[in-house]
């Protein structure tokens, strides 16, 4: 069982996973003691679909995908990634996708391969349980703490699984297609979709699942005022 320092030293995203499924009581107790994570003035605003339905998780994909095969690149109510990127922020980004691209010996200009590595996060990567979380659109009209609760929430499912051997990817991308995946999982259309996290068991065989991407050192992150 990994301490906490552990737990978030060693856990990284993976993009590949085998078909075992996570245990319906594994999973309530990963859910339950995410929703412990603290929230401003106790709001607890995250609104989350567990869903490991084969057939439900197969339809939001190709849901997706079909937007994505018509060129529709977003279909969103949350805006996830930066309108203008600058840098430090634009370049981390550029170093993560090629570092990821090298090691999948993928060329640059192979847009074909490229993108059906995007469509694979509608495909879950593999996995069998997919995690989704939503705010009342009322709660970010004008206001951003729902943002912050709700991104604690994530990692706290992340650390949770951790304890149980259970892996894990956040995706942004879901997000680009909130308004879809709503739909297709019929949510009230009061609420916006922020993320989705897959959790399962990695394929330790699969090459993808040995990127790890640098992360900003100490020194670059923090400034201590003693």
């Amino acid at each position: 069982m990994p301490t906490v320092l552990e737990a978030l030293k060693n856990r990284s995203s993976k993009r590949a996973y085998t078909d075992k499924k996570i245990p319906k009581d594994i999973l309530e107790k990963i859910l339950d003691a995410a929703g412990m994570t603290p929230s401003g003035a106790n709001m607890q605003p995250w609104v989350t679909y567990a869903v490991t339905n084969e057939e439900t998780l197969k339809k939001v994909g190709d849901a997706v995908i079909a937007k994505m095969d018509e060129g529709i690149m977003n279909d969103q109510d949350v805006q996830y990634y930066p309108v203008k990127w600058t840098n430090p922020y634009k370049k981390r980004r550029i170093v993560t996708g090629a570092g990821l691209y090298k090691l999948m010996e993928v060329d640059r200009k192979d847009n074909e391969t490229r993108t059906q590595m995007w469509k694979d996060n509608f495909r879950w990567f593999g996995a069998s349980t997919v995690i989704f979380v939503f705010t009342s659109k009322a709660n970010i009209e004008g206001a951003s703490g729902a943002f912050i609760d709700c991104g604690a929430y994530m990692q706290s499912i992340m650390l949770a699984a951790q304890e149980f051997g259970i892996d894990s990817c956040p995706q942004g991308s879901t997000t680009e297609f909130g308004r879809v995946i709503s739909k297709e999982l019929g949510v009230s259309e009061d609420l916006a979709l922020l993320y989705s996290v897959v959790l399962g068991y990695s394929d330790e065989e699969s090459k993808i699942n040995g990127y790890q991407p640098d992360k900003v050192n100490l020194k670059e992150a923090v400034t201590f005022i003693d």
